[in-house]
């Protein structure tokens, strides 16, 4: 058990950088690999909203990939995890379907098996969701199940130490990282169509489906003007 506890806390405490920097977590993310069994990939996602996140990073592009399709479908355990701060466990897609039809396909197309999202947590702060992924179908084993959760915990009370002591745990979320690139271009369509900024996103995100593109491709086409927003308004 303090085997396990030491392993656990290395995989945050032995990561590259500073809790709160994408390189940071994308080493989190791959010391956690490392130490889960039965884990192919893993990715930490800070998330404000349902509609407002961050990923801070990922273990490899496969778990990326996944993160852009939750972002850009709005569903998936990692968007129900935070909505709910409960786990989310999939071990099957045949499961997954009932609950997210479009994510559920491209995951299929992904080659997503299984996937578990434990919210970041602490109290009433919510700060987003450590999403885990496997290749094959199947449930983590209680071990590593109970080291998941537990490396969540890790995670989020790195994140606190960092955020707190500079924003007092307020306004943790500023928009910083590559999705800020979505608030932009979110606005920017908001602005245009004569919308809210609600509508404005939920236009974007159908048009990045219906392209077969993520909401981040879609969002820096519409900065640098590569794509006509008045298209988007149809």
């Amino acid at each position: 058990m303090e085997d396990r506890r030491r392993s656990l806390w290395h995989a945050v405490a032995d990561a590259t950088g500073s809790p709160g920097q994408p390189g940071w977590a994308r080493s989190v993310c791959r010391n956690g690999v490392a130490v889960l069994p039965g884990v192919d990939a893993a990715a930490v996602t800070l998330r404000a909203t349902e509609t407002a996140q961050d990923l801070l990073g990922a273990s490899d592009d496969w778990a990326r990939a996944l993160e852009d399709q939750q972002y850009t479908l709005g569903e998936g355990p990692g968007v129900r995890a935070f909505r709910t701060g409960e786990p989310v466990l999939v071990d099957s897609l045949d499961i997954a379907g009932q609950h997210w039809p479009a994510f559920t396909d491209a995951a299929h197309a992904l080659g997503m098996g299984a996937a578990f999202a434990f919210p970041l947590q602490f109290g009433a702060i919510e700060l987003g969701t450590l999403d885990l992924y496997r290749h094959a179908p199947g449930m983590l084993a209680g071990r590593a199940m109970a080291d998941a959760a537990a490396l969540a915990d890790l995670i989020t009370l790195a994140l606190l130490g960092r955020e707190q002591a500079h924003r007092g745990g307020q306004d943790w979320f500023s928009g910083v990282g590559s999705y800020h690139d979505v608030n932009i271009a979110t606005g920017m369509l908001a602005a245009r169509l004569g919308v809210n900024l609600g509508d404005a996103f939920a236009r974007l995100r159908g048009h990045a489906f219906l392209l077969d593109r993520t909401v981040l491709e879609l969002s820096r086409d519409v900065i640098a003007h590569r794509i006509d927003v008045d298209d988007l308004g149809e």
